[in-house]
């Protein structure tokens, strides 16, 4: 099943993070940069309202098709590459990383290489976002309120994505997702989806940053929402 379709039904929708890249994206001066763009949630978001150049990067050559075909007439823009290890021509004055991207790298030396990869591709002055979910709330044992799945149909096809309760222990989240689909002629099929995230809190990613020449700058908070948690955005700076 085509992981472009299951990207927008599971991630297509999720707004609450957008004010904070638009604040970001308006004070910066020139191009900006969203590591792990996906189909282009952000990366065409900000491409509509800014007058400068959003180029994404993301490993998966699906979705980066996706972002190209979408783009139009937009100065967004996407490549195929990876986050550890990336290097563009264009210098960047702000770097994001939304969702949980950095936490989904293997260990400390993978994002301390994501952090000099993204340090080395920004403009002196330049800002870098990390966003991360430190801890996952568990919900209450009486609580009668189950999750509700996502659910998009496509020439009459219909997904669905129901979030399960995650496994977490001292060094992983553990992320898991039914994904069901329905064909037109009413056949069901159902896949296990499972992600893991390293645990990694926000004081942790800040001496991370410093080892790779950046400087932590502040924090922000994204608000949950029904569908999704919580989380925190690290902020950086480029040192001389």
């Amino acid at each position: 099943m085509s992981g472009l379709i299951w990207h927008e039904v599971e991630c297509g929708d999720y707004t609450a993070d957008l004010p904070l890249w638009e604040e970001l994206a308006d004070r910066s001066e020139r191009a900006i940069m969203e590591l792990g763009c996906g189909a282009g949630r952000v990366t065409l978001h900000l491409a509509k309202r800014e007058p400068h150049l959003v180029i994404g990067v993301d490993w998966d050559a699906e979705l980066v098709a996706a972002v190209w075909e979408r783009s139009g007439n937009l100065r967004g823009d996407a490549e195929i590459g990876d986050v550890r290890s990336f290097e563009l021509s264009t210098g960047f004055s702000l770097v994001i990383a939304p969702m949980q991207l950095i936490q989904l790298l293997s260990g400390a030396g993978d994002r301390v290489a994501c952090l000099s990869s993204a340090r080395a591709n920004m403009l002196p002055g330049g800002l870098a976002a990390f966003t991360l979910v430190e801890e996952i709330p568990v919900p209450p044992p009486d609580s009668t309120m189950p999750p509700l799945p996502d659910v998009r149909q496509v020439e009459g096809w219909i997904y669905s994505s129901l979030p399960l309760e995650p496994v977490v222990d001292d060094a992983t989240i553990l992320l898991r997702r039914l994904r069901q689909t329905v064909d037109p002629d009413g056949n069901m099929t159902d896949e296990l989806n499972e992600i893991e995230l390293a645990v990694l809190s926000a004081e942790t990613l800040e001496e991370e940053g410093r080892s790779a020449g950046l400087r932590p700058v502040g924090r922000r908070e994204i608000p949950a929402t029904e569908a999704h948690v919580g989380s925190t955005v690290v902020l950086f700076d480029k040192e001389a």
